[in-house]
């Protein structure tokens, strides 16, 4: 936790430095929703009207970065499926931005964030020439422990922090999520998993424009990132056994 809070006040001066500190996560079971009947218009004396039949059209996933000290989203990925290749290939083409930039990714402990396939890709960028093992028997591949403390190697141009369980709130895309979801989710009317992909694409790029804007992480001296964490783990004590 202390990590995090403070590459989060860090992003400015680590931008300048040519470091991209990038916040990234999936959106899942995104429902492509028609409704029934159309939606009737805001009117004096009257709110808009929305009905609450609807038709389904299946789901998609959203895989969503944010650069912290920009405030945009990074190629933003719309599809079917979250899967450990989906993932793999959403970093690489992140990464192909700023081919020769270090990359820093604040993310959960999903599986798939910690996957054979995602060392493989680390160790081909940052020209690895130890044998990386085998996945199940051996090695840097042996398993999610293993794995997760190859990706998290600070000497690496591209590495991994992972958020502990219970502290989705230190992953800022979770901010971005929100505003998806009141600002295009919540009351759209979606008359196929196209639409809802084409709709979602366009306030990724609406918001680029207009909306992004950088993030001012105000857990910045390390007094106050102590008390912080203090308290937490308190409140995980109490409440989560």
């Amino acid at each position: 936790m202390e990590e995090l809070c403070e590459l989060n006040a860090q992003a400015p001066e680590l931008h300048k430095q040519g470091i991209h500190l990038i916040s990234i996560d999936e959106k899942t079971g995104i429902q492509a929703l028609e409704r029934a009947n159309p939606t009737m218009p805001m009117k004096a004396g009257n709110s808009e009207k929305q009905e609450f039949n609807y038709i389904r059209h299946g789901t998609q996933v959203l895989i969503g970065n944010l650069e912290i000290a920009t405030g945009k989203s990074i190629v933003p990925r719309v599809g079917d499926t979250r899967t450990e290749e989906d993932f793999v290939n959403h970093i690489e083409q992140t990464v192909a931005t700023d081919e020769d930039g270090e990359w820093i990714f604040i993310l959960d402990q999903l599986n798939t964030h910690k996957s054979e396939s995602l060392v493989q890709y680390v160790a081909k960028q940052t020209n690895h020439k130890q044998e990386l093992g085998k996945k199940g028997k051996c090695g840097i591949l042996k398993n999610m422990a293993t794995r997760k403390e190859y990706l998290e190697n600070k000497e690496h141009r591209i590495r991994f922090v992972y958020t502990p369980k219970h502290t989705s709130w230190l992953n800022l895309i979770e901010c971005f999520f929100s505003g998806l979801s009141k600002r295009v989710l919540k009351r759209g009317n979606f008359k196929s998993q196209a639409d809802l992909k084409q709709k979602i694409v366009a306030y990724i790029e609406y918001y680029n424009l207009h909306l992004a804007k950088i993030f001012n992480w105000t857990v910045a001296k390390k007094e106050d990132i102590k008390k912080l964490v203090k308290s937490v783990k308190r409140y995980v004590a109490k409440f989560m056994g």
